[in-house]
């Protein structure tokens, strides 16, 4: 036991099996190798979010029916490590509480123990479903009894006013599962029929999925759409690139992402903050980062440009392109004076 320096290397000793879902920004699938170099502070957490790394550690033994969840906030370093001493610590109260015995039914001293884990963390409702829908699918089992419904609703058999029985459940389990012929065509052709009250929760379903090309291509044209009319639905644009936000690194992505902090009518700080913060590796480029802040410094106060500066430098990602926007020659005065001041004050501190 005292050999245990790590998490995984806990579950692999428990003879269990497992998955890990990032649980911050959105539900997002942890490579094994990945997390175990992030556990030996090898690289920094991917998906960072407020300074803390949020996940779901999904593992079972026999049974992947009913497998036991564990959400995790550790904190991390300045270099976007994670908090060797907040890893120890949680690690200790785990195996104080149960050993190496995983999956044993606590007695009501070892689910107190658990219980008073500082590094526990209870997800949104949205994220719960989003988690459930997406762990099916990857354990290949049925999905939730919602499903159903909602795949009939999206056929426009039922009406389009008769959303009422759209669970986000099931719009979860729709969305986990779009990659499907059946899924992507129905949706398609839903796409310029469905209410606000069920396209808003549906693209934030959508976000976690990586989408079928044929998919991405007409979302974007529906938001190119919208980006020429001479009033813009902000909140309706920035859903749409919040649907798509999952295949960021996409090169007709990445366009739509340009014209849009190009468009000089576009002043929409949730627009921006959508951008930047669900589809940030549409600016993983140089040229397009830089325009991206050009856009955020022309429009906000200085306070939100640092806060929105300080999340994307947290990116792993993202850190290298803004290193040399930083350096850049070709930022305007605007954005070298906003830089000067966020590291003025850093300094300050």
């Amino acid at each position: 036991m005292n050999q245990i320096s790590t998490i995984s290397e806990l579950l692999k000793l428990s003879g269990s099996s497992y998955r890990l879902y990032d649980m911050g920004r959105k539900v997002t699938k942890i490579a094994k190798q990945d997390f175990e170099k992030v556990e030996q502070a090898m690289q920094p957490y991917p998906y960072p979010i407020q300074g803390h790394a949020c996940f779901a550690i999904v593992f079972w033994q026999q049974n992947p029916a009913t497998p036991y969840i564990w959400f995790v906030k550790f904190p991390m370093d300045e270099r976007g490590l994670l908090n060797q001493g907040a890893r120890n610590h949680y690690l200790a109260i785990i195996l104080e509480a149960l050993g190496s015995d995983l999956t044993q039914d606590p007695t009501k001293k070892q689910e107190e123990l658990l219980q008073a884990n500082p590094y526990n963390f209870t997800p949104t409702q949205y994220k719960l479903a989003a988690l459930n829908a997406v762990v099916k699918r990857d354990l290949k089992q049925k999905s939730s009894e919602y499903y159903e419904h909602c795949q009939l609703y999206f056929s426009g058999n039922l009406g389009w006013d008769t959303w009422q029985g759209v669970g986000v459940q099931g719009l979860c389990d729709f969305g986990a599962r779009i990659s499907t012929e059946e899924n992507c065509q129905v949706l398609s052709q839903a796409l310029p029929h469905i209410p606000t009250t069920v396209f808003n929760p549906l693209c934030s379903a959508l976000e976690n999925q990586v989408l079928p090309i044929s998919l991405i291509a007409e979302i974007i044209e529906i938001a190119e759409n919208e980006l020429n009319k001479e009033t813009i639905n902000f909140e309706y644009l920035a859903n749409l690139v919040r649907a798509i936000s999952g295949s960021a690194e996409n090169p007709i992505v990445k366009a739509l992402i340009i014209d849009i902090i190009s468009a000089k009518q576009v002043t929409d700080l949730n627009l921006l903050l959508t951008i930047s913060g669900r589809a940030w590796l549409a600016l993983i480029d140089t040229d397009t980062l830089t325009l991206f802040l050009e856009k955020l410094v022309s429009i906000v106060a200085q306070n939100v440009f640092m806060a929105v500066f300080q999340d994307l430098i947290a990116l792993p990602a993202i850190r290298p392109s803004l290193l040399q926007c930083i350096r850049s020659q070709q930022r305007s005065d605007k954005l070298a004076n906003a830089i000067g001041q966020i590291f003025a004050q850093v300094k300050n501190n």
